[in-house]
């Protein structure tokens, strides 16, 4: 292999783990409860912080900004600020958070789809679970 081959090698082995550990990043940021509400409410809409905090229920002042925050961050949502007194700021989903929405919309359709089976198959294994554990302690 020649100097210059095996240079491209290892950059692309390098550009391969960033994007690896880029994609985890990005996936524990979206991938908790608040983000999937944000990103399901403002997808019908632009909205006020006041009125995102009224329809995401049970999430605190500082959770939503922290929420907002990392999600402006990933360049899902665009924040607006209006020049008025008081200043007036809007939260809506950009492009990409837009096809975030549909991914998480696909999600849910593959849950409703295999609802039933992920029932059946939960039940089994916690029978399945109980009787070992009745069987170890000797009933």
């Amino acid at each position: 292999m020649t100097e210059e081959a095996g240079r491209v090698s290892r950059d692309a082995d390098a550009d391969v783990t960033r994007a690896h550990s880029l994609a985890r990043e990005i996936f524990s940021g979206i991938a908790n409860k608040w983000t999937l509400l944000v990103v399901t409410i403002l997808g019908e809409r632009t909205l006020r912080f006041t009125q995102l905090r009224g329809e995401v229920e049970g999430i605190s002042h500082k959770m939503l900004t922290q929420t907002l925050r990392g999600l402006e961050r990933d360049g899902l949502v665009e924040r607006t600020v209006h020049p008025t007194v008081p200043p007036r700021v809007e939260y809506a989903l950009t492009d990409a958070g837009h096809a975030l929405r549909a991914t998480v919309y696909g999600m849910c359709a593959w849950t409703r789809l295999h609802l039933e089976h992920i029932e059946e198959s939960r039940e089994r294994f916690d029978r399945a679970r109980r009787e070992q554990a009745g069987a170890a302690s000797g009933r």
